[in-house]
């Protein structure tokens, strides 16, 4: 009897943390959701479901739009992020861990500190875009600053790590003998990477992904310090509700629907890839 319960007594501290740390606050955020009132008069509970149209109706462009900037800056860490992660699984040799510890690095400092860092770079007299000026190569009035982007490749420079680390993690185990075999029946480079490499890291993409598009679509911090009016994202929104317009019921809601959207495109993309796939590939 003792061994079949140990299994539930060792989970037991995880499924505490989660109904004190998750569950409980997620109920009262759905509890303020469907509120009515506001910050001076006091709120009052009267499931105002409305509150989900109308979060709907007024900031369906700002959702869209985080969207569309997560997907974008996802597909970008998952161009930037493979090829590197590629690299130091197989040519990184016994400085895997300094070329990890070096693309970790940055991350040690905060992230608003990296963003300003990026604002001061992109500036239109900064680093980057001063010199090209300078010489001819860009006109007096080009800027990067204020457009998406900035904001986009901010997101991916934020979250690049995310994206590297589980497919290093996966392609650190493939058999070398395996890519070699490949070889050895005459296919090519590109085909061995279609048809073993890539199948055999679908699980590390595949948590990448998620890993990638669920924070870069509910970001504020880039859209904040290197956007402009143009390029609000519903982070933004949410932010400006909670703690300028104190309108906690429509903050709430907004929460709500973009935490279905991003549910609803995590099963999307889940179902699309092939869950069951992707656990045979991992076995």
């Amino acid at each position: 009897m003792k061994a079949k319960t140990t299994p539930y007594l060792l989970v037991l501290p995880a499924w505490i943390w989660l109904a004190i740390f998750f569950v409980v606050p997620i109920c009262g955020m759905l509890s303020v959701s469907l509120m009515t009132g506001n910050v001076l008069d006091g709120f009052t509970q009267t499931f105002h479901v409305a509150n989900y149209a109308e979060a709907i109706d007024r900031y369906w462009r700002q959702i869209l739009r985080s969207l569309a900037y997560g997907a974008c800056a996802t597909a970008l860490c998952v161009a930037i992020g493979y090829p590197v992660a590629a690299w130091i699984a197989f040519r990184g040799g016994r400085h895997k861990t300094t070329y990890l510890l070096l693309l970790l690095l940055p991350f040690f400092v905060s992230q608003v500190l990296r963003t300003i860092s990026w604002r001061f770079l992109l500036a239109d007299d900064g680093v980057l875009l001063g010199p090209l000026k300078s010489i001819g190569l860009l006109p007096e009035d080009a800027h990067v600053l204020s457009t998406p982007l900035a904001v986009v490749t901010g997101l991916a420079y934020s979250h690049l790590p995310f994206m590297v680390l589980p497919i290093y993690a996966v392609l650190e185990r493939v058999d070398h003998r395996v890519v070699e075999a490949a070889r050895d029946l005459y296919a090519t480079r590109a085909q061995a990477f279609l048809r073993v490499v890539l199948p055999m890291s679908l699980p590390g993409v595949f948590a990448g992904v998620l890993m990638v598009f669920v924070p870069t679509s509910a970001d504020y911090v880039n859209a904040s310090l290197l956007g402009g009016t143009g390029t609000t994202m519903i982070g933004n929104v949410i932010q400006s509700q909670y703690l300028v317009n104190n309108d906690y019921p429509m903050a709430a809601a907004i929460t709500f629907v973009l935490m279905a959207l991003l549910l609803a495109g995590i099963f999307g993309y889940a179902r699309a890839l092939g869950t069951e796939r992707v656990m045979e590939v991992r076995a």
